[in-house]
């Protein structure tokens, strides 16, 4: 590990209030009682919400996740001035001072966007009030919310890079860029390429926003699994969108040099999709085994409620996913090879080609990461083994073809994801991405995410029929 790329600041020491040593007492007595109200009373408005069905509006659904973030607020900053004030400790690590900027950055931005997104409802519910149902819908609520939180993460990890950038030069690693080597093709074949993958994004692109927009419009499928299903597109479009623009502008203008934030900020929100990718596949899975296997209770288990909770969960796990590997990283130095062989940020590739002690990374990765793989994987599993036992209990080639009718797209597409993740980081080679790794990582992030819509739209009658209706509202 070079010394000249180390941070030579391991904490950093918070002074805390200006207050008098015989007013500590007082003032811890005070701002504890503040935080237990804020705490008890804001966990009390997310409980009466959730249990009352007449507060089941917009309004209460946004005041719920308001609550949350204040709770979350709070929380990042309070209980650790209270602990100082206590055991009069001051100080704070490096990691933990940025952990705490960061996520206190995203609840003071989820709270600016929360207050707006209720301030648009009560504007509809007003001056809109008789369009108000069908204006403030379960999507547009959902999608309000998620946005903020995509908004506020997005916000906080910019931030926090750049505050990591910014600090003095020698308390940073000397690499200020690296370079993208891209696909391994002959510089007359760039053309080709560069028209294939253009036709591919594009092709994946348009399906995805099809998707989205034809379930946002057909009423037939306003249902938890194609409320899921929509995510699923907007996170494929996200997860390509990641990578492969980058890649397109490099082969057009030769231009492969990528800025260390630029490349630090790609691969987190490479892994924030891939991840929710994974998640939303175990919950499309989990509602599968519910229509099935649980028909007559299908309306009471997938309520609006779970499938929101589902979905926001798999967002909340992926960011902290995604920002707990990018943090272990930032801590690295790299040495003096900036050279990347591959097309995207990867974050195996990147810890190779760091010269500081990688084992906590390493065995992050293999716990948490292979935590996070397994566990949706098996749930993925044991919903398709339950589906298949309660279709043999009673044979029937009705029900069969029914079952396979309702889960065949999802399984198809769970093979398909699993099976290029499982070429690009289980069988692929030790000693560095080759050209079959790259083309592995090519069909995850290209490929998978553009067949997605057909095998969807394909194979599934709903999507055909609202396509169907869709298509004779433009030409009448």
């Amino acid at each position: 590990m070079r010394p000249e790329n180390q941070s030579s600041v391991s904490e950093f020491l918070l002074l805390g209030l200006p207050i008098l040593p015989e007013q500590q007492g007082m003032f811890f007595t005070l701002f504890m009682g503040i935080y237990l109200t804020t705490v008890l009373g804001n966990l009390l408005i997310i409980l009466l919400i959730r249990l009352d069905s007449h507060l089941q509006t917009p309004m209460y659904f946004f005041l719920s996740h308001l609550a949350l973030t204040d709770v979350s607020f709070s929380s990042v900053t309070v209980p650790k001035m209270l602990v100082n004030m206590q055991t009069h400790c001051q100080s704070i690590t490096h990691t933990g001072c940025i952990l705490q900027v960061y996520f206190f950055i995203i609840f003071g931005c989820l709270d600016s966007f929360l207050l707006a997104v209720m301030a648009y409802d009560r504007y509809v519910a007003i001056c809109h009030s008789l369009h108000y149902n069908s204006i403030m819908r379960v999507e547009l609520c959902v999608l309000l919310v998620i946005g903020s939180w995509v908004l506020s993460c997005a916000i906080a990890l910019s931030h926090t890079l750049l505050l990591k950038s910014s600090m003095r030069p020698e308390n940073q690693s000397s690499m200020s860029e690296f370079i993208l080597l891209g696909l391994s093709i002959q510089q007359e074949q760039q053309g080709i390429f560069f028209a294939l993958f253009l036709v591919m994004y594009l092709t994946m692109m348009l399906g995805n926003l099809l998707i989205i927009l034809l379930i946002r419009l057909d009423s037939h499928l306003h249902t938890p699994m194609y409320f899921f299903l929509s995510h699923l597109a907007f996170s494929d479009i996200s997860l390509s969108s990641v990578t492969i623009p980058k890649m397109l502008v490099s082969m057009q203008t030769q231009q492969q040099s990528i800025l260390y934030v630029q490349c630090i900020s790609q691969m987190c929100f490479f892994l924030v999709f891939g991840c929710l990718d994974n998640f939303l596949l175990a919950v499309m899975a989990y509602d599968r085994y519910v229509a099935i296997c649980q028909p007559l209770h299908y309306t009471t288990v997938m309520r609006q409620e779970l499938c929101v909770s589902l979905v926001a969960g798999s967002w909340f796990l992926s960011c902290a996913h995604a920002l707990l590997h990018t943090l272990l990283l930032v801590q690295l130095s790299f040495c003096a090879d900036n050279t990347i062989p591959h097309f995207y940020c990867d974050l195996t590739v990147l810890l190779k080609m760091s010269c500081s002690d990688i084992s906590l990374n390493e065995l992050v990765i293999f716990t948490e990461g292979g935590m996070l793989l397994f566990l949706p994987l098996s749930s993925i599993l044991v919903s398709y083994i339950w589906i298949v036992a309660t279709v043999l209990r009673v044979p029937s080639t009705k029900r069969f073809f029914k079952a396979f009718s309702t889960c065949g797209s999802h399984l198809f597409v769970v093979f398909l994801y699993y099976g290029t993740v499982a070429g690009v980081y289980f069988f692929s080679s030790s000693g560095g991405p080759n050209e079959k790794d790259i083309i592995a990582s090519a069909m995850y992030t290209a490929v998978t995410p553009m067949l997605n819509p057909f095998i969807y739209s394909l194979r599934n009658r709903d999507i055909k029929q609202a396509l169907k209706i869709f298509v004779d509202r433009l030409t009448s």
